[in-house]
């Protein structure tokens, strides 16, 4: 333990926000970085505790308390209140490919499963670990790590999102040679296109990118497995074909007037303006249409990242107004941590795109759309309340309480109910589990189909980054395990 009274002498701090008025005229990320001394200061808050629940607990099960990639964290802290920033990052690199991604995007269930956070504010991990980080690209110590030796194995690795990239890096470093499909245009999944640049800029992927093809991997963008290479080809030229792609199926909303113009996926959206700040052009960035909020009145319906990521993309268009609705009661404002931890809090949670303007309301479901000339200009909406019921807590409409909303743009950002079938899918004859997806186990990650393996989304359906990554890890190490008998890798 480094400092054993660091919890009792310092207070928490997290690295600051650049003012709303401000960060909402780019698409730049807005987090200021903290310095040395203060970082340092925060990692003396770590207990070093008998059990650290925040590194988790090695369980794959959802709910597993703590980290998915099992993190050392009470390790790296004390190394970086030491000033040890080097061997923190080797620290951390030997458990999270990526901390660059889940630095900046993960929602850190490792702090609420920080022991300091039961009657404490909890050590700020994430803001420590997204510093490591980026000090190691500052001062040059990410290097390539080649193989000593190639294995004379291909894999075909089709999706480039953080299970797919995660599970690529380690198969090279294991020696053997995957290739990375990816059907969009650029290298990262709904990391390059689902997360806004004022989130995580993409240098960050392309960094990783270099790092990558210097290891023996290669990426094939513009590549649709399924469409534009069929299954069977990629078994007649690879041992092992990895499915790592996401869970893209976006959930619908069954209403009158979903057919009206200005209802849109949230994924459409989003998509758009990230094409259009990597530099594409209207026609390439838009090419069924342009979706643009400016000067509309926007609801966004969801109330996940995702509906976060909405909000903070129409405020930046300069959207007339923003309004988010969820179906689900408001939660409450402080979770009862003394019932919750240290599994993850049900809590009301204020993102960095609601401080820059958004209104909310919760309890809410859309009965239909109301259009004029074939353009949406209205939701028609009514409050619900949640009642115990035969089979639990059931939906139920207060009678007399709809009402209309004004609405220029709809944003449908409800989730994702699974892995898209056509194509990729359906033709790998891979089985699938009952809510859609691939069906493997994390055992050994291999699915139905001879010599096809699934991970991350595609698998376990819509999750986090970190999760991705740690299947991806872990899905490696299976496949190095079938094609030599035996596996170094970390699991």
């Amino acid at each position: 333990m480094g400092k054993p009274t660091g919890f009792l002498e310092y207070e928490k701090k997290e690295r600051a926000y650049e003012k709303p008025e401000a960060r909402k005229k780019n698409y730049a990320e807005f987090l200021k970085r903290m310095d040395n001394a203060e970082i340092r200061i925060q990692a003396a808050r770590c207990m070093d505790c008998g059990i650290p629940f925040c590194q988790g607990t090695g369980s794959v099960a959802p709910g597993t308390p703590g980290c998915p990639v099992n993190n050392q964290i009470p390790d790296w802290n004390n190394l970086v209140l030491r000033d040890h920033w080097k061997t923190a990052l080797e620290n951390l690199h030997s458990t999270n490919n990526f901390p660059e991604f889940t630095g900046r995007v993960c929602p850190a269930p490792c702090e609420a499963s920080c022991v300091l956070n039961i009657n404490e504010n909890p050590v700020s991990i994430k803001t420590i670990e997204c510093e490591i980080i980026d000090r190691g690209w500052d001062e040059g110590w990410i290097k390539p790590q080649s193989a000593p030796r190639g294995s004379g194995k291909r894999v075909a690795v089709v999706g480039s999102g953080p299970a797919g990239l995660a599970c690529a890096q380690q198969l090279a470093r294991a020696g053997h040679s995957p290739t990375v499909f990816e059907k969009s245009d650029r290298i990262g999944g709904l990391l390059r296109y689902g997360i806004p640049d004022f989130k995580m800029e993409k240098k960050h992927i392309d960094l990783r990118m270099r790092q990558m093809e210097g290891e023996g991997v290669i990426f094939r963008p513009r590549m649709h497995v399924g469409i534009d290479v069929s299954v069977q080809r990629l078994l007649d030229d690879y041992q092992v074909i990895v499915l790592a792609g996401g869970a893209e199926k976006p959930r619908d909303l069954p209403v009158p007037g979903r057919e009206l113009d200005g209802v849109h996926y949230a994924m459409d959206f989003l998509t758009q303006q990230n094409k259009r700040v990597a530099g594409d052009d209207e026609n390439t960035a838009a090419p069924g249409g342009t979706i643009t909020a400016t000067g509309k009145h926007v609801i966004v319906i969801g109330g996940g990242d995702t509906g976060s990521d909405c909000i903070g993309t129409s405020n930046r268009h300069g959207a007339a107004s923003v309004t988010q609705l969820e179906i689900m009661p408001r939660p409450p404002a402080h979770e009862n941590k003394a019932l919750t931890w240290p599994d993850w809090p049900l809590k009301l949670r204020t993102s960095s795109s609601h401080e820059e303007g958004a209104e909310r309301d919760w309890s809410v479901i859309t009965k239909r759309a109301i259009g004029d000339g074939g353009t949406v200009k209205a939701l028609v909406c009514a409050r619900v309340e949640w009642v115990k019921g035969a089979r639990g807590m059931e939906m139920q409409e207060v009678a007399g309480s709809e009402f209309e909303l004004k609405a220029d743009l709809v944003l449908l950002a409800m989730g994702f109910t699974g892995p898209i079938a056509p194509g990729l899918l359906d033709q790998s004859k891979a089985v699938l589990d009952p809510r859609g997806n691939v069906a493997a186990s994390t055992d050994d990650y291999k699915t139905s189909a001879d010599r096809i393996f699934a991970c991350g989304d595609m698998r376990r359906g819509q999750s986090l980054v970190v999760w991705a990554i740690r299947e991806g890890r872990q899905c490696a190490r299976s496949v190095d395990e079938y094609l030599m008998g035996v596996s170094n890798l970390p699991r």
